[in-house]
């Protein structure tokens, strides 16, 4: 059944990630708005709306990945456009919600970017986020407005249903990934383990050990970003030296930077599963990576708000 969009709906999407966006507004049975995005002669973004949006409930697809710089801006200066071009809402869709890796102060001296950018979103001018897996979830409380985060978890746990795996085990690289790694275990009716780090002492190497089950088992390896893929490969060393009988891996958003493709190639990893919140380079889409897409559950949730539905049953 079709999705009922009332005529004052209206979606837009900038540079990030305009596959994705095509695709959410396919399955909404809608064209994207109207808009170009260009430079001035020494690299200034120039946006303009070539479509009236007076009174509209907008929606604006764009992940904040990198260049992150480029696309915040683009972000912050097409939501500036649509204000002062009178529409009603200012729905931001920002599948990968990028500086939140910065969530608070590690150290002296450090900023907090997730708040940062937080603050901009609200300053331009948007009325409401949706999100999809946050790097830590209490960053929705940085925004005076309503804040729908999406999980990629059971996206990625219903590919590995289908695959039909057999004798899993679930994986956290750290003793702080343990929470999603239960969520994942749960939809798949599995155990988990997870790999304990730590210094025994100063200027010493670090000790890994494997806690949990894992000889003879498929494990796979859940983390809500892979950027370099260190993490990863070194889990996937340490699991099979364990006894693993094979390594998987699965991520929500595949940043992929610096040698992170040479190490998944190099690493003993069987398969890493990625979601497309960040458009993945046609150069990055190795064997190995299998890209799963969101665009039916932001499609979704999109619906439920703009018909003012409950949004919480996309959350479980």
């Amino acid at each position: 059944m079709p999705y009922q969009l009332g005529r004052k709906f209206k979606i837009f999407t900038l540079n990030s990630n305009p596959e994705l966006a095509e695709e959410i507004a396919g399955l909404l049975g809608c064209k994207l708005g109207k808009s170009s995005v260009t430079r001035f002669s020494d690299g200034e973004i120039q946006i303009n709306i070539e479509e009236s949006v007076r009174g509209d409930e907008v929606y604006l697809v764009q992940s904040t990945s990198q260049p992150g710089y480029e696309h915040v801006m683009e972000l912050l200066i097409m939501i500036d456009a649509l204000k002062r071009a009178s529409a009603e809402t200012i729905n931001v869709v920002i599948p990968y919600y990028g500086y939140a890796r910065q969530d608070r102060k590690a150290s002296s001296r450090e900023p907090i970017t997730a708040k940062l950018v937080a603050n901009m979103l609200e300053t331009a001018g948007a009325t409401r986020i949706i999100t999809m897996d946050l790097h830590a979830p209490q960053i929705q409380g940085f925004f005076d407005m309503p804040v729908d985060q999406l999980l990629g978890i059971p996206i990625i746990a219903d590919y590995f249903i289908e695959k039909g795996l057999e004798d899993t085990v679930i994986v956290a690289p750290d003793n702080g990934g343990l929470a999603r790694a239960r969520k994942m275990a749960k939809r798949l009716d599995t155990s988990i383990a997870f790999l304990d780090k730590r210094r025994p002492e100063p200027d010493t190497d670090e000790v890994i050990n494997v806690v949990g089950d894992i000889e003879g088992k498929n494990a796979i390896i859940i983390v809500d970003i892979v950027d370099t893929a260190v993490t990863i490969a070194l889990a996937a060393k340490k699991l099979m030296e364990g006894g693993a009988k094979a390594v998987y891996a699965c991520c929500t958003h595949a940043v992929l930077s610096g040698q992170a493709i040479k190490r998944i190639e190099e690493a003993p990893i069987t398969e890493l599963v990625v979601t497309n919140t960040i458009q993945v380079p046609s150069e990055k889409r190795i064997p190995k990576i299998t890209i799963l897409s969101v665009a039916e559950l932001l499609a979704e949730a999109i619906e439920h708000v703009h018909n003012e539905k409950p949004v919480s049953p996309l959350f479980e």
